[in-house]
């Protein structure tokens, strides 16, 4: 029997909304969370299936946070046993990392596969080198693998064949993974299709995602925690966590713990058009935050400061310039005493009123791609390719936000004009 603990997405040294206590918020999730379930519960070894770090340049503080849990994870005789993920892999034309770094130093494991041009190898652990593709802890043995973006699909079929060479028919098998999975996020990014996850199954017991920011589970042997904490106000409401695993033969029981130290996040959405004045709007939006404003919580969350987002939404009955944005940052703060105030202008002016009753029901990736459109449309050389065309910005939009590499985004971009620029098959 072993007992593990699976987190991913740490993401130690983030800096979101120029907030140096929401870069702490990060470090003291981490810190709770080994605390919690790792030392407490005496587990065998821990996994991190990526993005530890939220940047391949890792700033001091960013590795003194990482330092302190690593340290106390090596105190208690707990290996720990880690990938790559998008945000924290190694640069294409360079060999060093700060996860190569740490590993090189005994703090953890960092697992490879090895790719050449005879494809991919998965090598042993040695712990003279401290390289490897898989080790064993505890009778577990324990695969990596690399951020492979959008060929993640293509790079399975050699990883599968370099399972079938070192399976071992008596251990309980885990293989991590970093990667979108298909289904699971609600946007045009490539992902991997469950019907080549499944093909993972005659080899794995246990799949460790990262990379997806909420927790889902597939047919009992897939399973992605989430990020640690929300890295923006729109993943407040995700589930996520950390696994804690307890192996019984090729058998398991997961159990997701989500109790740690976390920053609570507070949105509220008011609509402006029933404000016909500034003053009007102001006090409305002052009694609606009051009203709404959530009581506190009862013991440790009660001392943390929520994050606090107001949308404003409607048609704007008045100038945009009577709009003060500043002033509502200011009374919020002041009044309740959040740790951050963000206020995000979504209004639309009262003479684009038509054209906001023709879009407000339309979700919000369906309104860019139609916007996109018409501007494409009114170029002569881009009228005839505006659907494609827009379907192609989107979708490149989301591969860099989701951090894919510069250079997969070119060739993504090259292979498209490539085929647009085909000449039609000629029919027999």
């Amino acid at each position: 029997m072993a007992k593990f603990l699976h987190i991913a997405d740490v993401h130690l040294g983030i800096r979101r909304y120029r907030s140096d206590e929401r870069t702490r918020d990060f470090f003291f999730a981490w810190q709770d969370v080994l605390e919690r379930y790792a030392i407490r519960e005496k587990v065998d070894f821990v996994l991190i299936a990526g993005d530890f770090f939220d940047a391949r340049r890792v700033e001091p503080q960013a590795m003194n946070h990482a330092m302190v849990g690593l340290g106390r994870l090596r105190d208690a005789g707990i290996p720990v046993v880690a990938i790559e993920g998008n945000h924290d892999c190694h640069e294409v034309d360079n060999q060093f990392s700060w996860l190569r770094s740490l590993s090189q130093w005994g703090f953890l494991h960092l697992l490879e596969p090895v790719h050449s041009e005879g494809g991919i190898a998965l090598r042993p652990w040695e712990e003279r080198s401290r390289k490897g593709s898989f080790l064993d802890l505890a009778g577990v043995r324990i695969f990596g693998s690399l951020w492979y973006g959008s060929t993640v699909s293509q790079a399975l079929g050699g990883l599968i064949d370099a399972l079938s060479a070192h399976s071992h028919a008596d251990r309980f098998q885990v293989m991590m993974l970093h990667t979108d999975v298909e289904g699971q996020l609600q946007r045009p990014i490539p992902a991997l299709p469950i019907a080549r996850l499944a093909e993972l199954r005659s080899h794995i017991d246990y799949l460790a995602l990262g990379h997806t920011h909420k927790n889902f589970e597939i047919d009992g042997w897939v399973y992605n925690p989430g990020s640690l904490e929300a890295c923006n106000v729109e993943e407040y409401a995700h589930r996520r966590g950390a696994y804690l695993v307890e192996t019984n033969g090729k058998t398991h029981t997961t159990r997701l713990v989500e109790e740690y130290y976390r920053r609570p996040i507070v949105r509220q959405s008011i609509d402006v058009s029933g404000h016909p004045t500034p003053e009007g709007l102001f006090e409305g939006l002052m009694a609606t935050v009051r009203e709404d404003w959530p009581a506190t919580p009862e013991g440790e969350a009660a001392r943390l400061a929520p994050v606090f987002e107001l949308t404003l939404r409607g048609r704007l009955p008045f100038s945009p310039s009577q709009l003060e944005l500043t002033r509502y940052r200011e009374e919020i703060h002041h009044t309740f005493q959040p740790l951050l105030v963000m206020v995000r202008n979504q209004t639309i002016p009262a003479e684009f009123g038509v054209a906001m009753g023709l879009l407000e029901s339309v979700p919000r990736a369906e309104r860019e791609r139609r916007i996109l459109e018409d501007l494409l449309s009114r170029e002569d050389r881009y009228r005839d390719q505006a659907g494609s065309l827009a379907s192609l910005i989107l979708e490149t939009k989301q591969l860099a936000l989701a951090g894919e590499a510069p250079e997969r985004i070119l060739a993504l971009l090259a292979e498209r004009e490539s085929a647009s620029t085909q000449p039609p098959a000629l029919e027999a």
